[in-house]
C-alpha cells in the first residue's frame, strides 16, 4: 500500500483528508505535535508525534514508511491573531515549513500538496477571485502562505518536486458519518464559534463590525465543506502523479454568504438565538470574498457538492452535541 505523510493530520482539515485518502487506498502517516489537533482523530494510519523543525525525525519517518508524497496542513491559522502577533506565524508557518521542505527534498519525495489560503489575495480587486488575481496579503497568516508558495514553486523548478498549492476559502462542516469533526481545543472558524455561543450559558459571539460595505453590513465569505476539500486534495494528488506537473487552484463554492445569513441559519438549525456582541471591525478586513472555482473544475473535474449551507451547519451541530 502507498504511504503518504500528512502533517497536521490530527487537526480539522487534515483528519478529513486522511479519511478520504484511506478510502482511496492510501495509508496516511500523521505527523503532528498535537498543539491544536487530537490524537483521537488519527484513525486511518500510523501516528508520529513531532515538530516540523525536527528534520531528522521527519526524514526517519519518510524512510520508515517509504512515503511517496506529503500533504502539509500543520500551521497556525488564526487570521485575526496573526495581525497582532506576526512573528509566531512566520516562525511556525514559514520557518518550520522550510525545515519540512528541506527534509522532504533531501529524502527525494516526488509530490507535495500544500494547504494554502485565499488570504494570499488580500483585498479583492475583482470578484469572484480567480488564480490570476494579484497576491497582496494583509496579515501575517496570508503572508506566510504566500511565502511558502513561492518557496515550493522555486524548489520545484530546481529539484523536481511536484507541487500542488490549494488556496481554500472558508472551511466548514464535519464528516457526515460523524467519525471526526473540528477540535474542541481551538475554534477559529465562524460556524463552530456561533454554535459554541449558543451552547454556552454565558458569553456571546463577537461580531467584528456591522458596517461593512455589504447589503446587511456584515462580511460575505465562501463556505466550503471540509469533505469537498478532502476530495479536492485526493484529486490534486492523483493528477500530479499522472501528469507530473504543478498545480495552483482555488477551492471554493463560488457562492458567498454574509455573517448575518449564517447566524440566521444557525438559529434555524439549533432553535436558539445566537447571543451577539458587536465590536469594531478589523482593519483591512475585506467586505466580500468568494472564489471562482472554474480552474479546479476544468483541470480536475472537481466541484463542491455540499452547497446547502444549512446542512453543513447541521453536521457541525451534530458533532458538537455527540
Amino acid at each position: 500500500m502507498t504511504h503518504v505523510l500528512v502533517t497536521g493530520g490530527a487537526g480539522y482539515i487534515g483528519s478529513h483528508v486522511c479519511k478520504r485518502l484511506s478510502r482511496a487506498g492510501y495509508v496516511p502517516v500523521v505527523y503532528d505535535n498535537l498543539s491544536t489537533g487530537n490524537k483521537e482523530a488519527v484513525k486511518w494510519g500510523p501516528f508520529v508525534e513531532g515538530e516540523l523543525t525536527d528534520q531528522e525525525k521527519i526524514k526517519a519517518t519518510l524512510k520508515q514508511y517509504a512515503v511517496e508524497g506529503v500533504f502539509h496542513f500543520a500551521a497556525s491559522t488564526n487570521v485575526r491573531a496573526s495581525v497582532k502577533e506576526t512573528m509566531p506565524y512566520f516562525q511556525n508557518n514559514v520557518g518550520a515549513s522550510l525545515d519540512l521542505i528541506e527534509a522532504v527534498c533531501q529524502s527525494n519525495i516526488s509530490y507535495f500538496v500544500f494547504s494554502s489560503s485565499c488570504a494570499v489575495y488580500g483585498m479583492p480587486q475583482k470578484l469572484p477571485l480567480d488564480e490570476s488575481h494579484p497576491r497582496a496579503p494583509i496579515n501575517g497568516y496570508g503572508e506566510s502562505k504566500a511565502m511558502i508558495e513561492d518557496v515550493l514553486f522555486r524548489v520545484s523548478q530546481n529539484l523536481g518536486l511536484h507541487v500542488a498549492s490549494l488556496r481554500y476559502f472558508n472551511a466548514a462542516g464535519c464528516d457526515e458519518e460523524g467519525e471526526i469533526g473540528e477540535s474542541p481545543k481551538v475554534h477559529t472558524h465562524l460556524i463552530p464559534l456561533l454554535l459554541e455561543a449558543v451552547l454556552k450559558e454565558e458569553g456571546s459571539f463577537t461580531l467584528f463590525g456591522n458596517n461593512h460595505k455589504t447589503e446587511d453590513g456584515t462580511p460575505i465569505r465562501d463556505y466550503i465543506h471540509v469533505e469537498d476539500l478532502a476530495e479536492a486534495h485526493l484529486m490534486a494528488y492523483e493528477w500530479m502523479k499522472k501528469n507530473k506537473k504543478n498545480l495552483l487552484l482555488n477551492l471554493g463554492t463560488g457562492n458567498g454568504h454574509s455573517i448575518k445569513e449564517v447566524i440566521k441559519l444557525v438559529e434555524e438549525v439549533t432553535g436558539k438565538k445566537v447571543p451577539l456582541t458587536v465590536a469594531e471591525k478589523n482593519p483591512g478586513d475585506p467586505p466580500i470574498l468568494f472564489a471562482n472555482p472554474e480552474k479546479a473544475k476544468t483541470i480536475l473535474g472537481w466541484r463542491a457538492s455540499h452547497l446547502d449551507l444549512k446542512k453543513t451547519i447541521a453536521s457541525t451541530w451534530k458533532w458538537m452535541n455527540r
